[in-house]
């Protein structure tokens, strides 16, 4: 049976980020699958404004409503033009004290500091490839290979290449000096883990649960360097990675391997504050899930790892959508009241 919502008499705004340099297929796109959001959750009784962002003066248009009177869906990466601003978004919004989906400024911001998240994961023991952070475009002392050269500061896998794979010193100093020298950014170079990898959504607070976990099949490429979730995978049709990189939901792991693959993920998702939902990307080598990146605000889109996992475990996308909502709507100071503790808990995904 679907998810139940708050209170049909609480508004839902529904804010995303729409870029005006965006091409005419980008805008219609953006535009249609808002639209089918907004169909979903009027179907289930709850009223939607869609609200853009398009530039820093989103303020003065959420400035007419009352925060007492609505919940506000999140789905916005920031403000267009301003390189990662979604979590200037989200201080905003606790300025103006909505309630909202998702996490809060503090830990989106946290996420983009590649090196904070992995000290803070160390402290709490949770496993992550071993790491160093380079300032400057001197590899010194890393003799362990491969290796993996990242932008210690970003998400989306921004400047992730096959070359970010690095199978000698002379690959890693490359790298690093075309981070640090080129792209102007601190690099991050971690043990390449070789094995599985998985990106795994959970959602909740308190009572946090995960979703079908989803593999990433890596069978049709040969190279190690291409073995990787690059930018391309992500984001660019046609491209090698885009093309050979299969997404497996369910992933197929035993009882012992799925227990400490949740230990885990549980682990991460509280150690950094994610809030409702998230998603963590780990890989697995000798019995261990090592985590590669912490997602606070992964793409929730109809057609993103995390709706297909949702989707796999019994949930329609209105079900998902309609969730996250009334995981916020607790939060809120007239319509938490309102809402049943038990209408919110999702059913068991085993």
């Amino acid at each position: 049976m679907p998810v139940n919502l708050p209170p049909a008499e609480m508004n839902v705004l529904l804010l995303y980020d729409f870029n005006p340099q965006w091409s005419s297929q980008e805008k219609a796109d953006v535009a249609n699958a808002h639209a089918r959001l907004t169909e979903y959750l009027n179907a289930a009784g709850l009223c939607v404004d869609p609200v853009p962002v398009v530039d820093h003066h989103f303020p003065d248009k959420l400035s007419s409503y009352d925060s007492e009177a609505c919940v506000l869906f999140n789905w916005c990466d920031g403000i267009p033009g301003y390189q990662h601003s979604e979590w200037i978004v989200a201080r905003h919004l606790e300025q103006m004290r909505f309630v909202f989906t998702g996490s809060s400024s503090a830990t989106l911001a946290l996420s983009y500091e590649k090196h904070r998240v992995k000290e803070i994961l160390e402290r709490q023991q949770v496993p992550t490839p071993r790491w160093r952070l380079y300032t400057s475009s001197s590899s010194n002392g890393w003799h362990d290979f491969p290796a993996i050269v990242k932008p210690a500061i970003g998400h989306c896998s921004e400047w992730v290449t096959s070359e970010s794979v690095a199978v000698n010193e002379k690959e890693l100093k490359d790298r690093i000096s075309y981070l640090v020298d080129g792209v102007g950014v601190p690099a991050l170079v971690e043990d390449f883990i070789d094995g599985r990898e998985f990106h795994v959504s959970l959602w909740g607070n308190g009572r946090v649960e995960m979703l079908p976990p989803a593999e990433m099949d890596f069978s049709a490429l040969n190279d190690v360097h291409d073995r990787l979730c690059s930018f391309d995978a992500k984001f660019m049709p046609g491209s090698v990675h885009y093309e050979n990189i299969r997404t497996v939901i369910p992933s197929t792991l035993d009882g012992g391997e799925r227990a400490e693959l949740e230990r885990v993920c549980m682990a991460a998702y509280k150690a950094i504050g994610c809030r409702d939902y998230g998603r963590i990307d780990l890989r697995l080598r000798d019995g261990v899930f090592y985590v590669l990146d912490i997602n606070p605000n992964p793409d929730i889109s109809e057609d993103a790892s995390m709706a297909s996992a949702a989707e796999f475990a019994g949930y329609s996308y209105g079900d998902m959508a309609g969730y996250l909502i009334a995981l916020a709507a607790k939060r809120h100071p007239v319509f938490g009241r309102k809402t049943p503790h038990g209408s919110i808990e999702p059913r068991s995904l085993n």
